[in-house]
Parts: C-alpha cells; sequence; structure tokens
C-alpha cells in the first residue's frame, strides 16, 4: 500500500450520470477517513457541481461542459488536472475521454477499469462485472476495487452534506408527517407507470403529506399523477428544490417511494428511508439502496424476459411491461410505517 506521506491530493473522475456521481462519493468517504490529511477533487459531468455544495471535505469540483465545444473543453481539462500534480487519479468512468484525462494527469497512482478504452496508460486497472444472477457486490464495491492498493478499509457508503441553509429550505415542509414520491426515470422500463402511482396515492389517508420530487423535466409527469388522484394533501415540488434540499426534505421523510434511478442513491447518501420499485432492472445488478432502512419492491411473478436490459428502454421491447403492471399496490404499502401521535 502507499504511504500516506505519499499522498496529498486526489482526483476522482466520475463524468456520466447523477446516480453515477452520488455513488462514486463512496470512494470520498473511504479517502477521507484513511488520508485526512490528503485533498480530494471531483472531476464531474456540469449540472451536478451543486451536490458538492458546503461539502466538509471535497476540496474543489471541476466539471466538464459537455454541451459546447466538448472536445476542446477535454483539453483545457485536462491541461488543468496535469497542472494539479495529483497524488492520485481514481477513474471510475469508464470512457475514453476520462481515460485521457487520467493517464495526461501522470499521477503517480491511476487507476480505473479495464473496460476504459485507454487502461492500458493507467497504472492499476481492474473489472468491471455486472450480472443478472448478481455475485454479491455493490456498484460502490466495484469502485472501491480501485482503491485497494491503497487502503484496506472496507466500502463506505455514498455520502452527501445538505448544509443548514438546505435545512432550512425545507423546513415549512416538515411540519407534520410525510412522505415523498420521485416518480420519474430516464428511461420508459425503469419508471412506475403513472397509473400505478396514482393506485398507490389513492390508498394513502389524507392526513399524510405527499411530497413529489423531481427535476423541473418532471412537473408535466407529477402534474398527471396529481390531476388523477383524490390524495387531497398532495404538493407538487418537482424542479422547485436543488439536489441538497430534496436530500434533506428525505431524510426527514417517514418514507421516500422512488424507482431504480438517481433519488434512490440521493436517499442512500443522506441515510433517508427509501423504498425502490425495480420494473425491468433488477437488485441483482448492484445499484440497490444503501440506506438503513431500505426496502425493495418488484414483481413476484418469473418473467423470462427480465430483466431486459442493464439501463432501461424507452419502450417495454415486447410491449406488455408485465414487469410493472404486475407489482401490487400493497407491496408499496407495506413499506410505509405508523404515523399517528406523530
Amino acid at each position: 500500500m502507499i504511504n500516506a506521506k505519499e499522498l496529498h491530493r486526489i482526483l476522482i473522475i466520475q463524468t456520466a450520470s447523477l446516480g453515477d456521481v452520488i455513488l462514486s462519493t463512496a470512494l470520498a468517504e473511504t479517502l477521507h477517513a484513511a488520508f485526512p490529511d490528503a485533498k480530494t477533487d471531483f472531476l464531474i459531468k456540469k449540472g451536478y457541481e451543486s451536490l458538492f455544495q458546503g461539502h466538509p471535505f471535497i476540496n474543489q469540483v471541476f466539471t466538464w461542459d459537455k454541451t459546447n465545444h466538448k472536445y476542446q473543453r477535454l483539453w483545457h481539462i485536462a491541461m488543468q488536472m496535469r497542472k494539479n500534480r495529483y497524488s492520485a487519479v481514481i477513474n471510475v468512468h469508464r470512457f475514453a475521454s476520462s481515460g485521457f484525462i487520467t493517464a495526461f494527469a501522470g499521477a503517480p497512482y491511476s487507476a480505473g477499469f479495464h473496460k476504459n478504452p485507454l487502461s492500458a496508460f493507467f497504472k492499476y486497472s481492474v473489472e468491471h462485472v455486472i450480472t443478472a444472477q448478481g455475485d454479491g457486490k455493490h456498484e460502490t464495491d466495484r469502485n472501491h476495487a480501485l482503491i485497494q492498493p491503497l487502503t484496506d478499509l472496507k466500502t463506505s457508503k455514498p455520502g452527501l452534506y445538505p448544509t443548514a441553509a438546505d435545512k432550512q429550505a425545507v423546513e415549512t415542509y416538515q411540519q407534520k408527517p410525510y412522505i415523498t414520491v420521485s416518480p420519474a426515470s430516464l428511461w420508459f422500463t425503469k419508471q412506475y407507470p403513472a397509473e400505478k402511482w396514482v393506485d398507490f396515492l389513492n390508498l394513502i389517508p389524507d392526513d399524510l403529506q405527499v411530497f413529489l420530487l423531481g427535476s423541473k423535466a418532471d412537473i408535466a409527469l407529477c402534474k398527471e399523477i396529481s390531476s388523477q388522484t383524490h390524495h387531497k394533501n398532495l404538493n407538487i415540488l418537482a424542479g422547485s428544490l436543488t439536489f441538497l434540499q430534496s436530500a434533506a426534505l428525505m431524510k426527514g421523510a417517514l418514507m421516500n417511494y422512488v424507482n431504480d434511478s438517481a433519488p434512490q442513491h440521493l436517499a442512500s447518501a443522506v441515510n433517508a428511508p427509501v423504498t425502490v420499485i425495480f420494473c425491468s432492472t433488477v437488485p441483482e445488478f448492484g445499484f440497490g439502496p444503501l440506506s438503513d432502512n431500505a426496502h425493495i419492491v418488484q414483481t413476484t411473478l418469473s418473467l423470462p424476459c427480465r430483466p431486459c436490459g442493464l439501463h432501461g428502454f424507452k419502450a417495454c421491447p415486447l410491449g406488455h411491461f408485465d414487469c410493472a403492471h404486475s407489482i401490487q399496490t400493497i407491496q408499496l404499502l407495506d413499506t410505509l410505517p405508523p404515523w399517528e401521535n406523530q
């Protein structure tokens, strides 16, 4: 293992999706525990930097704007990372762009996955294997294999830190017992159908507050659900809260209902109670919830077509979407704790 005195500044690279970035924070937790005097930086896709606002031990966050002049910006970022003279670069992204940055940084220790096309230029690389059968490894475990030569500490959970201002911003919503529902997903076959959410909400007593969470892109779906349910104590907060404000609200909820998507990882990162609905994907892929109070809901049928893919599809390949429609509403209700007299 590398001597702690040799590590003065560490870079973690994850320029993929929101959920992947949140999961990569588990590495920062472990590295900080092992090397508290080292400075840890992140390189992420532009748009997710607010996740780290006020983070107690993240030194600096760099962003890559992929929307305009993508490769010109990539070159500037690579030059900046090289100038920073990192002791270690940990790349959990599996594409050539991040591989170039990793190799070009010139760190004494660089690590990434074999799947990265430029992994031959890393000092250390490991396999990244996902199977539907599962091997007991969570994605955070697979990521931690990259720092095995640095520390023997066990895999940490992801960690995000809503500030006092974030917590204050949602206090007004926390005067009575409540649950949150994050009904959207980037993939149709990962998204519990709107009518199924309506069935669930119709059975929630009106004295329990419900907040619908998500991004601005999810407002239309939230409005569709709201217009169809007769639950009288429902508010749409999609598009109104930051990531950390949403996390702070989720932390205080009786339960948070989410799809197999970024909101489940947001809940895990603040150890909030969570119920995750798996439609076309399966927990065995290794992306399940990590909260102490976590529940998995999925079909009880043995469907030969499930899972149909790792990331989901824009439509059910067979047209029936049985993996979602066969889930019973009672399965969600069973994870709702009592709230009377709270």
